[in-house]
């Protein structure tokens, strides 16, 4: 997915959530009639409050990670190994030939690691294998 697409999306969502939040304030006008009515309307602006500002966490840390995948396979691999694997197994274990194996795992390994879900580990002065997070 774009990183154009991923911003209109997140600025399509704080609108959506700025404008309900403007519409719950609008609505909560009105003067209440009674003690009951006026704890109820404290209560949904707290709670709107609230809402925007996890709206506003939400959109700074992203929580969910979309994977491709290849990605994910390589997650799974990763994950079955606990002891850790280097990226030849892991190209191996995927079905990948002998001689690009280390590649083939090598592209989604760096994503993998920009998103903190596995670990790298250097083993020797060449030698590096990944574990899970």
């Amino acid at each position: 997915m774009r990183l154009a697409h991923k911003r209109k999306v997140q600025l399509k969502l704080q609108k959506r959530i700025k404008a309900t939040v403007a519409s719950l304030v609008a609505n909560n006008a009105v003067k209440p009639v009674t003690k009951k009515l006026a704890a109820e309307v404290r209560k949904v602006e707290t709670v709107a409050v609230e809402h925007t500002q996890l709206a506003t966490e939400i959109a700074a840390n992203p929580v969910g990670v979309t994977l491709t995948p290849k990605q994910q396979q390589v997650l799974d691999i990763v994950a079955a190994n606990a002891e850790g694997i280097n990226p030849k197994g892991i190209g191996l274990a995927a079905g990948q030939d002998d001689a690009k194996a280390a590649s083939w795992a090598t592209g989604a390994l760096k994503k993998l690691l920009e998103e903190n879900l596995v670990v790298r580990e250097q083993v020797a002065s060449n030698k590096v294998i990944y574990k899970r997070a």
